[in-house]
């Protein structure tokens, strides 16, 4: 697909998106938190060495794996639509990145304490989050999403049909010459990567020398609260200390926002990982290439929705589902 093709695809979408009334209202309305009700769903395959296990316990053949659909709910099951006959590529496709996590240091060593090290990767969140975002997104704005999601490797040939893909828990993230060379050519061509749910400087540092073999000379730039991104469809509040997710069964509840010493979740994710970032590259026409969510898991707020009243209501409604909204609208359409 050539340049042209994905930016195309990318700008298409504002005359696609006539959304709802801002400012996160109306969610639980809409769709009360208690479960989805466990739709029909397959168990993860079997195969080589690309088998690895998810959260849910579900065995899943990375070499193989293709939609979010094919694998069983890791939470309270996810929901099921279809779209209009004759036009099911003409939606959002949630676009889910698997690759391959190592030890920077060596050793074999499989994590370095609570939700980080190498023995977490692709498959974080997943495929819960996938499906419900997409859900969420078709009910808030007039597009149409995919009901299956889409799972790749950066060297799939059909990588380009996708303008939006997403990476979770990059911090020990390994690619090899050729995801180097497809994730450059990608994002050189008008792509665009969410990265989301990696905490620790230590995170930061193995996710960052990765994304300096595929676009040298980039330099990140921190958004605030004064970005467009955060207003371009709901108003969302700041300070940005304010927009951090907890993992659900991390979260401290009786956190004060107002209490400087006060910890957002009840473990040590590591030396610095306290305070949440939204970073970005840029191309050469300033669209933002690149985004990243540091030191905040908003995809455990699409997860876990349905789990906790109090975490939907915290966090899911007012933070992780607008945020997540605004983000699809503002890097599909500049």
């Amino acid at each position: 697909m050539t340049a042209r093709r994905i930016t195309s695809l990318r700008v298409g979408f504002v005359t696609l998106v006539a959304l709802l009334a801002a400012g996160g209202a109306g969610l639980r309305a809409q769709f009360p938190p208690g479960g989805f009700g466990g739709g029909a769903m397959r168990g993860g395959g079997d195969g080589d060495s690309g088998l690895v296990r998810t959260e849910g316990g579900v065995v899943v053949d990375e070499n193989t794996v293709r939609t979010a659909r094919e694998t069983a709910s890791h939470s309270t099951g996810t929901p099921e639509w279809t779209n209009r006959p004759g036009f099911e590529k003409d939606v959002f496709t949630f676009a889910r990145i698997v690759f391959k996590s190592a030890d920077p240091d060596g050793g074999g060593r499989r994590g370095y304490g609570w939700g980080r090290g190498p023995r977490l990767g692709w498959w974080v969140d997943f495929p819960d989050a996938d499906l419900n975002f997409s859900y969420r997104l078709q009910q808030l704005t007039s597009i149409r999403a995919s009901p299956d999601g889409r799972v790749l490797k950066l060297t799939d040939p059909d990588l380009a049909d996708y303008p939006f893909i997403y990476v979770t828990h990059p911090g020990y993230i390994k690619l090899n010459d050729a995801e180097v060379t497809a994730l450059s050519h990608y994002l050189r061509n008008g792509g665009v990567l969410l990265v989301n749910d990696f905490w620790s400087e230590r995170d930061w540092q193995g996710f960052e020398a990765q994304m300096r073999l595929v676009l040298p000379g980039q330099s990140w730039t921190e958004l605030g609260m004064d970005h467009p991104l955060f207003n371009c469809v709901y108003k969302i509040p700041g300070p940005m200390r304010r927009l951090q997710v907890p993992t659900l069964q991390f979260w401290n509840r009786n956190f004060d926002f107002n209490d400087p010493s006060s910890h957002l979740q009840q473990v040590d994710r590591g030396e610095g990982s306290e305070t949440m970032h939204v970073r970005a590259w840029h191309d050469d026409r300033q669209r933002i290439t690149v985004l990243a969510i540091h030191n905040s898991d908003v995809a455990d707020g699409w997860e876990r929705e349905s789990e906790s009243e109090d975490y939907f209501k915290t966090f899911s409604e007012k933070i992780a589902y607008p945020l997540g909204v605004n983000i699809v609208f503002y890097l599909m359409t500049h």
